[in-house]
């Protein structure tokens, strides 16, 4: 097909069952990018047929993230790049970035980082919450060297072994702030990481209004010392430098951020992505659903590739507007409560949600205009089907289910906007990326490619899957990829006749019961379709006969009242294969979660091994305690006992315990 490319011309090239129009647009120099419009995908055929008609060198041509920055800006100087709101409310003070802002202000940032030592393979990390200055330290860290953005929520001691894995040089954090134990939890993380040679801080106080403004001085905790890192006010920093960008990036396509993944175990891994990767995920957003026009409202956090790549980065290609409610997102004070108000301000095209959010949405009433809304973004966990019809029910919005992955540069498949959904599917893979499901050895030696509707391990290559160096660490590779050619998710999944994909596990999640495998969704969508139950999490706990039997954990909505044996009646009724039903089910007040609202599936494997342990120890007349339940690099989860009594032996605690599989330790 020949093309002909002008400056200022509208490129229209029309395929069977798609279109795509391409822009040329100019920043006052030499950059020249092509920004993509909607690609109308309707089946696996366009897909297909987009891959055959155009590389993918024609479709993403920015070489960097600051030179989509540049080309964006220069189309939209004037509109709305990023939104923040400290507090919930719908009137609440709200700060904005403009295009023309974001760009100098990343200029501004990126020429600061260099300014502190920052180059190209140095490491500036930011564990912020939610506001302005995380995307702008995120686009800038990348631009200037690699950023590295980390979960404000782990405990210091895994924040500084994280920090010590990268080498960070450079930390973006807060300011000690009221309510917030972040600065004092960055201080002690950087005392024991000790490559952190500056802080930059950031005060929350700059989005206040008064009078509560002019109390953040008296209630601003005291900060905590015990590094020798120097400590510097971001803004004030940034504000000495130009708001053009003083060096120039290097060619070729380079490492420019780290992902941690797991992290919230004790055992982090950090995840490698290329400016390829992530302006691929910028180009899948733009070319299937963002214009300048949209709005995106994503109440998750921007140390998560979620929020940072396929809503960040689709902005940042497609020139729409995101908000950004609250520094804790979903997790902010009377979020849920003005959700559907904050749609109304914002007049919000896009929603970004998870599972355990559209759960707590469905115990709100639609109180605001909401006509705005067009689709309704989820992942990060499979909607239970009548969450999913009773979502679309209320608020006539459609829900498109996606998939993608931290060690895949995020993105894999979707639902196509305009084309059929298949409720519980993931959807058809995005251009450009291939996935199939293999079943593999340990080494990764594939020994078996699944048919059509079998079920396997589902393995991806795209853009975003960078082979042989997914994770900074380098034997945590090994085994990682299937036939050297794909990499290995460690999901269970199958792809139907039409193309779409289906998730139907996490490998590492199923419950095996004496050699039988059970899908743990299997308990998860029969108990949620319970009126009374809010979210479900399901577990194997060790059993001394069957290795592991099924355990469900449950959340119940608000205002609910049913028993436990009431939902272990439903759920034996309900659940069609007899290994499946549980042993034993809790109600909790709340189930663990991560960041960014999926069911933290761990902490309720500890809870199951400490409570199992301990009746065997109590059932054996034995005088020992469970003290904690750890992560250990070789064993996994590992049991760690104490006793007063001295005289009691490791013979008598194995008589108790040594039918199961988990290992136990006495504690130090």
């Amino acid at each position: 097909m020949a093309l002909l490319l002008t400056y200022g011309c509208h490129l229209r090239i029309q395929l069977s069952g798609f279109i795509l129009r391409q822009t040329i647009q100019k920043w006052e120099g030499p950059i020249v990018t092509l920004a993509s419009d909607k690609l109308v995908v309707r089946t696996i055929d366009d897909k297909l047929e987009i891959e055959q008609s155009m590389k993918y060198e024609e479709v993403v041509t920015s070489r960097t993230l600051y030179e989509q920055l540049t080309t964006t800006t220069a189309s939209f100087p004037d509109r709305p790049a990023i939104s923040f709101q400290i507090k919930s409310g719908a009137s609440d003070k709200k700060a904005t970035l403009l295009w023309k802002d974001f760009r100098a202000q990343v200029s501004q940032a990126a020429n600061m980082f260099r300014r502190y030592g920052i180059g190209e393979t140095d490491v500036v990390a930011y564990i912020l919450p939610n506001c302005l200055e995380a995307p702008v330290v995120l686009l800038a860290g990348a631009t200037a060297g690699i950023v590295n953005p980390i979960n404000p929520l782990l405990d210091a001691e895994q924040i500084g072994a994280i920090l010590r894995e990268t080498g960070a040089k450079a930390v973006v954090t807060l300011a000690p702030f009221p309510k917030t134990e972040i600065s004092e939890k960055v201080s002690k993380a950087v005392a024991i990481a000790q490559t952190v040679k500056t802080i930059f801080e950031v005060d929350l106080k700059q989005y206040l209004s008064p009078p509560t403004s002019l109390l953040v001085p008296l209630l601003r905790p005291k900060r905590v010392g015990g590094h020798s890192a120097k400590i510097v006010d971001l803004n004030k920093e940034m504000a000495k430098e130009s708001a053009e960008l003083n060096f120039e990036e290097a060619g070729g396509d380079r490492v420019c951020t780290y992902f941690h993944t797991g992290g919230t175990t004790g055992m982090p891994k950090v995840a490698q992505h290329r400016h390829s990767g992530i302006l691929y995920n910028g180009w899948c957003g733009h070319s299937y659903m963002f214009t300048e026009e949209d709005v995106l409202l994503c109440p998750l956090p921007m140390f998560h590739v979620f929020a940072a790549y396929p809503v960040l980065m689709s902005v940042l290609s497609s020139g729409a507007e995101m908000v950004m409610p609250t520094p804790a997102g979903y997790r902010g004070e009377g979020v849920f409560d003005n959700f559907w108000k904050l749609v109304e301000r914002y007049r919000v095209t896009f929603m970004i949600m998870v599972p355990t959010a559209a759960a707590a949405l469905m115990q709100r009433k639609v109180d605001a205009d909401v006509s705005s809304l067009r689709y309704a973004l989820c992942g990060s966990a499979p909607l239970p089907l009548e969450l999913f019809r009773k979502f679309e029910d209320a608020t006539g919005v459609k829900i498109l289910e996606g998939y993608g992955m931290t060690e895949a540069t995020c993105l894999v498949a979707i639902n196509p906007p305009h084309g059929e959904r298949k409720v519980g599917s993931v959807g058809i893979p995005f251009p450009y990326t291939d996935v199939r499901i293999l079943m593999c050895d340990g080494d990764g030696l594939i020994t078996k490619n699944c048919e059509k509707g079998e079920i396997g391990e589902i393995c991806v290559s795209n853009p975003g899957v960078l082979l042989g160096r997914t994770y900074t660490e380098e034997r945590k590779n090994k085994g990682l990829y299937a036939g050297n050619q794909f990499l290995r998710t460690g999901d269970l999944g199958r792809i139907d006749d039409d193309g779409y994909l289906w998730i139907t596990g996490r490998a590492k999640d199923l419950i095996i019961r004496g050699g039988h495998n059970i899908d743990p969704a299997l308990i998860e969508e029969a108990l949620a379709a319970h009126p009374a139950v809010a979210v479900v999490g399901a577990i194997g706990q060790p059993d001394a006969h069957s290795g592991e039997v099924p355990a469900a954990y449950v959340e119940l909505t608000s205002g609910a009242s049913v028993t436990e044996e009431d939902l272990m009646e439903y759920a034996v009724a309900h659940i069609g294969e007899r290994a499946a039903h549980p042993k034993f089910l809790k109600i909790l007040p709340e189930l663990p979660k991560t960041a960014v609202g999926k069911v933290f599936k761990p902490d309720l494997r500890k809870e199951a091994i400490s409570r199992v342990y301990g009746e065997a120890l109590a059932k054996a007349g034995v005088d020992a305690r469970i003290d904690d339940v750890r992560e250990d690099k070789a064993l996994g989860l590992i049991a760690v006992l104490s006793s007063d009594d001295v005289i009691i032996t490791d013979e008598a605690v194995n008589s108790a315990l040594g039918r199961f599989q988990r290992p136990w330790v006495w504690a130090d």
